[in-house]
């Protein structure tokens, strides 16, 4: 196949994150090949926040395929009403369709967000394949936007806004926007959205009281940043080499190891 035609294929989402993606590296590689490389191969069990994120992204980028989310009208995960509609996968919950459905309307508020993710020219879930420290990785942007030669992630999470700079070296985000930025030559960026606590959901009055104690957040990514990146990629990728390359290789004899 042509590197045209892989790309090709790993925009169905089942060929991305299934057995043919899988013969690529990807960002999400990183932190398993650093900490638990013997886990390399173990498949990524979901989660209730993979599928809000994934909830969250589809009624932006996607909103035609929100309909794939299962949504139920109940208080939460542990009722009857949710045991016997969910039949034993993660939905979502009504109140948590309702609360995304803010986070996105926040966002697209903001004059200058929207014009990054949303108008002519910009792409979304695009992926794109290439060779780093010569091996081949894959990646899927949120936001392509040709106009601003600019990459956009959008995540969301429970932390303040300003603890993100320390979420972005815990889960290797570094690692992350190099990778994108390598791969597609654009500038990288992410916009967080920070998620309302349980509490403030129950104390809003209404959706617009809650839209107002909602953060956004705009990292882009110094130079520093990215090498940091890099290195991560270099330390995962040896440690590959290491576990499943090296013959006579012992799995006992290895450990975790940082310099602070």
């Amino acid at each position: 196949m042509t590197e045209q035609q892989i790309i090709d294929k790993l925009r169905d989402d089942e060929h991305y994150y299934g057995k043919f993606g899988k013969k690529y590296f990807s960002y999400s590689n990183i932190g398993t090949l650093i900490r638990k490389p013997l886990k390399f191969h173990d498949t990524i069990e979901n989660n209730v926040n993979f599928v809000l994120g994934g909830y969250f992204h589809t009624s932006i980028l996607e909103p035609n395929k929100l309909e794939k989310f299962k949504i139920i009208k109940t208080s939460s995960r542990n009722t009857n009403v949710y045991k016997e509609e969910s039949n034993g996968d993660i939905c979502v919950l009504e109140k948590e369709a309702e609360m995304l459905q803010v986070l996105k309307e926040k966002l697209l508020e903001n004059d200058h967000l929207n014009s990054l993710i949303i108008g002519d020219n910009i792409e979304y879930e695009v992926p794109n394949i290439g060779k780093i420290e010569d091996r081949w990785f894959k990646c899927k942007a949120d936001v392509l936007n040709h106009n601003e030669k600019m990459i956009i992630d959008l995540k969301t999470t429970s932390k303040e806004i300003d603890d993100f700079k320390w979420s972005a070296k815990d889960f290797y985000y570094n690692s992350q926007a190099y990778i994108y930025s390598k791969l597609f030559g654009y500038e990288f960026v992410f916009v967080v959205v920070k998620k309302p606590t349980l509490k403030q959901m129950q104390e809003a009055k209404n959706m617009n009281d809650l839209k107002k104690i909602i953060d956004i957040g705009y990292f882009d990514c110094s130079d520093l940043f990215l090498s940091d990146g890099l290195d991560n990629i270099r330390v995962a990728l040896e440690n590959y080499k290491l576990h499943y390359e090296t013959p006579g290789f012992k799995a006992k004899n290895f450990f975790y190891n940082e310099t602070l």
